[in-house]
């Protein structure tokens, strides 16, 4: 039997603001002394009333305004009725209904995943499960944290798009400003919701998976709190080949929220699917409902930046950047704007040097990307640092591109250069000159080490005026080790000829 995988995505993010979502209390989640940032109002105390983070609707209505979604001009909240220990008012104060962004959409790898509704929520406290105890203890810091959740349509394909679609969710959440968006410390957590139904037995309209014919629609299942993006894809996998083993074996899905094992990359079965039904919502009556009027939404969109997908494509177009090199660039807000500085700042180098190239040459746009990618976020990865750390200047990286373009030092001397940068604040130039890297460019200096070679190579100079002339290649080798790496490779290729003729 053939099945086709129905994959809906929910997504909650820990927002960037000061303070917490319904009180004054500072948001810091991850505060490392327990109970710290907590009050009346996000403990529940009886009397306490809640005030709306207009710090924290404005971020979920850029992120709404980014992904192509309707904004609902009049909005509420509402109560969402459960019962967890770390949830201390005994209900969640939520969006049911009245979401303030739905029917959006972000395009990953060609295709439009719809997005059904993106909301505003408040988090709940963390229990703590000491280990060999029969107690749990409760950090209330989190309590009240200003939480945005995404929830997708049931249109996406396999586990491999699901991990493409969260990654594509970070970097507008980053790019906004929104979220840190770091799951592994749990400020972006995803749920995955996997069913499985036989091919030609049933259709998506509106939004609805329909069964056609006689056939019964099988049960979704609820995977809940992944914390990585190779969890995502692997909890996804492992439970397309658990359900469809069910299906095989003649049994049937049961409708239940499962966790996913890290170590034995298994799914755990935890407790029965609840329904809307089952929460109860009614709107909250302590806070009025929201009107989004057109100066708001104005003023918002006045502000948003240039999004991942948008940037990568004008890189194509500008800079003349392949789609991969302008995707991996794109990726990162600061390092978009490292690489455009350092192109500016490349446009000064040219102009000194009275240099035949425009300021906006495409071949140096792309010399600039290729050691970004090459060796500057593979030196910032042996550190375990990010974009934000780099002390290297757009000014000085850029003046490393341009002495590789002008063949001032060689592509290996530039990698020892880049890697010496990162611990000194002094220019290319003068680590050049300190380590001895300058390329020999005078001709009577090399003519010396060229006539040392070629007279230690009798039989690659004669295969080379036999017709073989790929051995020139050979002879470059033994010149670049005679010279410890110091001579121009475009020099020596010329002078080999003329010798060599």
């Amino acid at each position: 039997m053939k099945y086709d995988a129905i994959i809906g995505l929910e997504i909650h993010a820990e927002l960037k603001t000061e303070s917490k979502m319904f009180c004054s209390c500072k948001n810091s989640p991850f505060a490392s002394k327990a109970n710290e940032n907590v009050c009346p109002i996000c403990l529940a105390h009886p009397g306490s009333l809640p005030v709306p983070n207009k710090a924290a609707i404005d971020l979920v209505l850029k992120t709404g305004l980014a992904m192509h979604c309707k904004i609902n001009r009049d909005s509420k909240f509402d109560r969402k009725n459960y019962f967890y220990p770390d949830l201390p008012k005994g209900y969640q104060i939520s969006q049911y209904d009245l979401p303030f962004c739905e029917k959006g959409y972000l395009r990953v790898g060609g295709r439009r995943i719809d997005v059904t509704r993106i909301h505003l929520e408040e988090d709940t406290g963390k229990s703590i499960h000491k280990k060999g105890e029969d107690y749990t203890l409760l950090d209330f810091n989190r309590a009240g944290a200003p939480l945005m959740e995404l929830v997708t349509e049931p249109v996406i394909k396999s586990a491999e798009e699901a991990r493409k679609f969260c990654q594509e969710f970070q970097k507008i959440l980053r790019y906004l400003e929104a979220s840190s968006a770091d799951m592994e410390k749990g400020e972006m957590r995803c749920e995955a919701n996997i069913s499985l139904q036989e091919s030609g037995r049933w259709e998506y309209k509106d939004g609805k998976i329909l069964p056609l014919g006689d056939y019964v629609l099988n049960n979704k299942v609820e995977v809940k709190n992944l914390n990585s993006f190779r969890s995502v894809e692997r909890a996804i996998k492992f439970e397309k080949i658990r359900q469809a083993l069910v299906l095989s074996e003649g049994g049937k899905i049961e409708a239940e929220t499962r966790g996913f094992d890290e170590k034995k990359g298994v799914t755990v079965g935890q407790r029965r699917k609840e329904s809307s039904a089952d929460y109860r919502y009614f709107p909250e009556p302590d806070i009025p409902p929201i009107k989004i009027d057109e100066d708001w939404l104005e003023k918002l969109n006045s502000e948003l930046p240039e999004m991942p997908n948008k940037k990568a494509d004008r890189f194509k177009q500008q800079y003349g950047l392949p789609k991969e090199a302008a995707s991996v660039i794109a990726s990162d807000k600061e390092l978009a704007s490292f690489f455009e500085a350092s192109v500016s700042e490349l446009g000064a180098w040219i102009t000194a040097d009275n240099d035949e190239y425009e300021r906006q040459d495409m071949a140096l746009a792309k010399a600039t990307a290729n050691l970004i990618i090459g060796e500057l976020l593979k030196n910032l990865n042996l550190r375990n640092e990010k974009i934000g750390d780099l002390k290297i200047s757009p000014k000085n990286f850029s003046e490393l591109v341009f002495l590789l373009h002008r063949g001032n030092i060689n592509s290996s001397a530039g990698q020892k250069v880049l890697t010496e940068m990162f611990g000194r604040e002094d220019g290319p130039s003068d680590l050049i000159k300190e380590m001895g890297l300058e390329q020999i460019d005078d001709e009577e200096a090399l003519e010396k080490s060229i006539k040392i070679v070629l007279s230690a190579c009798p039989e690659q100079v004669e295969q080379y005026k036999n017709g073989k002339v790929n051995v020139i290649q050979f002879l470059l080798g033994k010149v670049m080790a005679e010279t410890q790496g110091k001579a121009n490779p475009k020099t020596v290729i010329e002078m080999l000829k003329k010798l060599l003729a």
